[in-house]
């Protein structure tokens, strides 16, 4: 039992933590909301990042954005990124810095049983879809695939196919014959799920560093102001990650949960009540049409399939070392996607740290 003396003290500590203001973190995602986001989903459903101190704002991109440039503008605090975007950007003297990873999925080419590619070296002059095309970025991947396979190949003989990030219709629409800048636990498992007997390359095991993984990124001045609740930030989805892997049942509610408040709560009232009967509408159509039914069972098999693989993709370790992004700057000026009297200048420590992650 608290003495008296004890008491005002204890009630000062009460009120602090009643009244304490949130810190607020503008959260910018880097494509539409979906399973790669839900350590973030998961904090902020279950209340972790509240209990942090922090206000967190998940916003997702209209169409395409500078992350940076919106966090100079103070529009965003935090970003989603690539680990190759963050060093490339790196290397065009944009002021960033990566401080927590945690999506880690396995990243490369896609293609399907139908383009008689069976080996990397099949892919030499074909047609690659990528986004970003007509960039370097899609054949510096493949070509590198190439020859790590032993192939020879011309680099000025790829086809290029900007499919956006719709690789797998590139491919059924036979725009292009094989993809890149492709998810495992994405764009594979909706070509399995298809039946279009989809085959994959790894990055990892053809020689191209690894990138397909999502890192949090801000400007060093963001840093060095909110140090402090980024920490917090990163705990919070550390003890989320957690969470995901011993009751992913439980995760699967919570992010459809809110998927659903979000989709509500993104339009007008009115839009909302509309929203309502279309849904209503599309579930009595399903119960007299079968293929409707037939049709929405696939998409929520799908969802399911997609929720499963990305479990594996979320990883317990934040960092990533020094030597990996030298590894990856190192490919990076080979192919020419960074000017080589940059990229072997820019030290690792000055996009990235593990102060925060560790």
């Amino acid at each position: 039992m608290p003495t008296a003396a004890f008491l005002p003290s204890l009630l000062l500590l009460l009120a602090d933590r009643s009244y304490a203001t949130p810190t607020t973190i503008k959260l910018g995602l880097e494509w539409f909301l979906n399973p790669d986001h839900l350590p973030l989903v998961v904090a902020l459903r279950e209340g972790y990042f509240a209990e942090a101190g922090l206000d967190v704002q998940l916003l997702e991109p209209a169409d395409h954005w500078e992350a940076e440039e919106e966090i100079l503008a103070g529009r965003l605090d935090v970003a989603v990124t690539e680990t190759l975007h963050l060093a490339q950007d790196a290397a065009r003297g944009k002021p960033v810095i990566g401080f927590s990873r945690f999506l880690h999925t396995d990243g490369g080419v896609l293609f399907l049983g139908s383009s008689n590619i069976s080996r990397p070296s099949d892919m030499c002059g074909r047609t690659i879809s990528y986004p970003g095309s007509p960039g370097i970025g899609g054949p510096a991947i493949v070509q590198t695939m190439v020859e790590a396979d032993g192939g020879s190949c011309d680099i000025a003989s790829y086809g290029k196919h900007n499919g956006g990030f719709y690789h797998v219709k590139a491919l059924q629409d036979k725009a292009a014959a094989v993809a890149t800048l492709v998810f495992y636990n994405f764009e594979v498992i909706e070509a399995q799920q298809m039946g279009l007997r989809p085959g994959f390359f790894s990055l990892k095991e053809w020689g191209v560093p690894d990138f397909c993984q999502l890192v949090l990124f801000t400007t060093p001045q963001r840093l060095q102001a909110l140090r402090p609740q980024l920490r917090q930030l990163v705990l919070a989805m550390r003890r989320a990650t957690g969470l995901i892997k011993r009751e992913p049942a439980r995760a699967a509610r919570i992010y459809e949960q809110h998927v659903k408040g979000s989709a509500a709560a993104a339009g007008t009232t009115n839009r909302s009540a509309l929203a309502k009967v279309g849904a209503a509408l599309s579930g009595a159509a399903a119960m007299v049409n079968p293929v409707a039914a037939m049709r929405r069972r696939k998409e929520r098999k799908l969802e399911a399939a997609i929720f499963d693989a990305t479990l594996a993709a979320l990883p317990n370790d934040n960092s990533l070392s020094g030597a990996y992004f030298q590894g990856l700057m190192a490919w990076l000026v080979k192919t020419g996607q960074v000017d080589a009297q940059v990229g072997p200048e820019l030290l690792p420590e000055g996009y990235w740290t593990n102060d925060i992650a560790l």
